[in-house]
């Protein structure tokens, strides 16, 4: 296959690279190939091939190039549009002519084929598509304030906009991306997916991703990837069927912990959700005013009234997991509770206040306790503000594995599952619509579920996350993401917790 039929990977690589490894494969293969620019010259020709594509009748192309190569990128798929009889306009700013071999190259075949080149005055011509080839993965800092005009102008603009490898503005590395930073509806990837770009606030300026391997043999890939993305197909890896002499004691015993007065919902949900995603019995442990509407609610649940930590011995003893949190409270109540579960040496899910409690008093949890923040909560727990947890999530997960000694869920878009001697996993599921209360309360349920059924507490945690975010996916597609209720997730959790039945 050429480099310019490859533009939308039917199945894409689950890795995902950093720019440091990208740039040991790019050296690797200038090496393999001989000539630096061959590549170059792939790069840009698949975007060439990506625009046609997507926008088949686009005639006037505006292409925004930086000085380094990924301004070489874009004059390389600039050329192509000339020779194919399109307009394309290369803009830049004035002090972005092309530095380097290669881009140079680029520049002066672009001028041959009679390129014109525009430096930008505030405003931007009238275009079909806008290319975004400013910086890619070379950026390394904020952009300054022409590079900062130039961008919204972009985003100011009416054309959609490709953007090439990432998004001016975005860290490829960190999911971070700068007050100005360019909004595209799609971004084409070159040789491997960018780690940055699946997380947190790339995934708004990121729009469709795509990639172009741009031909190269795996073997040129030594470097080995930062993170891996999981994605709806691969939950079969977790959710098996079921042997046909099954009973509820297989299927695990969940004890859910919570619903301190007025939060009796929290708990609720908890306990649906792993109910739903196949424990085979739940205890619910909360106070005695949530316990009537439990059962009329879901009498397949087993709650009890528990005003003292003391009484809940039984419950802990019985128990294959402990899900602490939704609901629980600060006060003195949810502090016993807190301490009891913790005590208990049973795997142990910790979620909300069970989290707040921790980060007030920290202490050494068991190795396979799984923790589920939102960045508001990991901030909490690193001692930090959730904008330093935005900024980078990577780092963030892998100072919370490293604080805790334990596995980590850092809830968000783009939710990040890590774990000491495994690799970061990123879910590829979710959508803007599970930003509402509950939705947290459902994850702990679904992952203590999934804990309780054996797996062990990191793969709970990926099948979990991953399960969780695909069946809030099938009910935004079910009815819009605006409105979306946790509770709308519960037929969907059973059905994609069945997938190798083809349920769905």
């Amino acid at each position: 296959m050429s480099a310019t039929a490859e533009t939308s990977t039917p199945a894409p690589p689950r890795g995902l690279f950093d720019a440091a490894g990208l740039r040991a494969i790019e050296t690797a293969a200038a090496a393999e190939l001989g000539d630096s620019y061959a590549l170059m010259r792939r790069a840009g020709e698949a975007a060439w091939r990506e625009l046609l594509n997507h926008w088949t009748r686009a005639f006037h192309l505006l292409v925004v190039c930086g000085p380094g190569n990924n301004g070489g990128d874009g004059y390389v798929l600039a050329t192509h549009a000339l020779l194919s009889g399109r307009q394309a306009t290369v803009v830049r700013l004035r002090d972005h002519a092309p530095r380097g071999e290669l881009a140079q190259r680029a520049a002066a075949a672009y001028a041959a084929a009679g390129g014109s080149t525009l430096e930008f005055d505030g405003e931007l011509p009238k275009a079909d598509v806008i290319v975004d080839a400013l910086f890619g993965i070379g950026l390394s800092r904020a952009p300054d304030a022409a590079a900062t005009a130039l961008i919204e102008a972009v985003n100011a603009h009416a054309a959609p906009v490709l953007a090439l490898d990432v998004p001016s503005g975005v860290d490829a590395d960190r999911g971070f991306a700068y007050p100005s930073a360019v909004l595209a509806q799609r971004t084409l990837e070159f040789i491997a997916p960018k780690a940055g770009l699946v997380t947190g606030a790339a995934l708004d300026h990121a729009g469709v991703l795509a990639l172009a391997s741009l031909d190269l043999p795996q073997t040129l890939y030594h470097t080995p990837p930062v993170a891996e993305l999981l994605r709806a197909e691969d939950l079969p890896r977790w959710l098996r069927p079921r042997r046909r002499d099954s009973h509820k004691g297989r299927n695990g015993r969940v004890l859910c912990i919570g619903g301190d007065h007025g939060h009796g919902g929290a708990l609720l949900l908890c306990t649906q959700a792993a109910l739903r995603s196949g424990a085979g019995l739940l205890d619910a442990a909360t106070r005695l005013a949530h316990v009537a509407p439990m059962l009329a609610r879901l009498p397949e649940a087993m709650p009890r009234a528990i005003e003292h930590a003391d009484e809940l011995h039984d419950a802990i003893d019985s128990a294959s997991v402990i899900a602490i949190g939704p609901g629980l409270g600060r006060e003195t109540w949810g502090k016993q509770l807190f301490e009891r579960a913790i005590a208990s040496a049973k795997p142990l899910l910790l979620d909300a206040d069970a989290l707040n409690l921790l980060a007030i008093d920290p202490q050494p949890l068991p190795a396979d306790c799984i923790l589920t923040p939102h960045p508001g909560e990991a901030a909490r727990l690193l001692g930090s503000d959730s904008a330093r947890v935005q900024a980078d999530r990577f780092a963030a997960v892998r100072a919370l594995v490293e604080r805790y000694r334990c596995v980590v869920v850092l809830k968000g878009a783009g939710t990040l599952v890590a774990a000491h001697g495994r690799g970061v996993q990123v879910i590829g599921a979710g959508n803007p619509g599970m930003a509402v209360g509950g939705m947290g309360d459902v994850l702990s349920g679904v992952i203590a579920a999934l804990r309780a059924q054996g797996l062990d507490a990191f793969d709970a945690a990926c099948a979990g996350a991953l399960l969780h975010s695909v069946a809030g996916d099938e009910a935004a597609r079910e009815g819009g993401e605006r409105g979306l209720l946790p509770s709308d997730l519960m037929p969907w959790l059973r059905r994609r917790a069945n997938p190798v039945n083809g349920a769905r």
